[in-house]
């Protein structure tokens, strides 16, 4: 595959935490390509290395060695600002938390990337947006008055209104329940297949890693395999043979720079 088909791609990749023997590698020589109109879950055992996967390739967090390129450029070395309107312009992110305004409608949540871009929102764009994700009629309620689904939505519909490259998605099914991750997982894959978005997604679910069109294993900051079209029972089963890593200091590496990863969509 050529890296320039790649709207992601690592190469040689390396990122550690901590110093001495508290010294961790989160992510030991990581090369990795993501095509475009693709879904790629992401999945190891705690502290493999997925979010720190996530966030390096997402520019949200520097790599020691190694280069990253996100949608066309190397985010090693730009300024913060330019950093803010790559995430802005070019990048959408789902959390688990969906990190919805509580004072806000769901289409003023929506609308809120294009006005931090200082990008007036096209009221038909924004509809669309809303009626391909089923929101239509949920547009002028606030997340207070929407289900957990319906948040989850809310919170992808604002992610791809700027009409992302691609789309980053940590744990999006995470504070659902199994009903309404299957929809959410199943709209994610809509989308792949008939807007031809990216995604790459960690997550922790056999299931959820199911609904992707590639599985990539990590372990020790390495990957150890990769798994195409994947069920939910060829993933559990490999995951089943993967060593589980030690706690690493203060709780995990892979969760350090998650604050600034969420504050990204706002």
């Amino acid at each position: 595959m050529q890296q320039d088909s790649a709207v992601v791609a690592l190469t040689g990749v390396r990122r550690t935490y901590g110093a001495g023997e508290s010294r961790v590698a989160a992510l030991d020589g990581v090369t990795l390509e993501f095509p475009a109109g693709t879904f790629t879950a992401i999945m190891g055992p705690s502290g493999s290395g997925k979010s720190t996967l996530l966030q390096c390739a997402a520019g949200l967090d520097q790599v020691d060695e190694g280069r990253v390129r996100l949608a066309g450029v190397d985010p090693r070395g730009m300024s913060e600002t330019a950093l803010t309107k790559l995430r802005r312009e070019r990048i959408g992110f789902v959390f688990q938390s969906f990190n919805l305004l509580p004072t806000l409608t769901a289409r003023q949540n929506v609308e809120l990337p294009l006005k931090l871009a200082k990008k007036p929102p096209r009221p038909a764009e924004v509809d669309r947006v809303l009626a391909d994700l089923g929101l239509a009629a949920r547009a002028g309620h606030l997340p207070s008055e929407l289900s957990g689904g319906q948040q989850q939505r809310v919170a992808i519909a604002r992610a791809l209104v700027t009409r992302p490259q691609v789309l980053f998605a940590d744990e999006p099914t995470g504070a659902l329940d199994s009903r309404t991750s299957r929809e959410v997982l199943a709209l994610l894959r809509r989308i792949v297949a008939e807007q031809g978005q990216t995604i790459i997604m960690v997550t922790h679910d056999p299931v959820a890693a199911s609904y992707a069109g590639r599985v990539v294993f990590l372990a020790d900051g390495r990957v150890v395999d990769e798994l195409a079209d994947p069920t939910a029972e060829a993933v559990a089963a490999r995951m089943a043979t993967l060593e589980p890593l030690d706690a690493e200091p203060d709780g995990s590496a892979d969760r350090a720079p998650v604050d600034r990863a969420e504050a990204a969509t706002c």
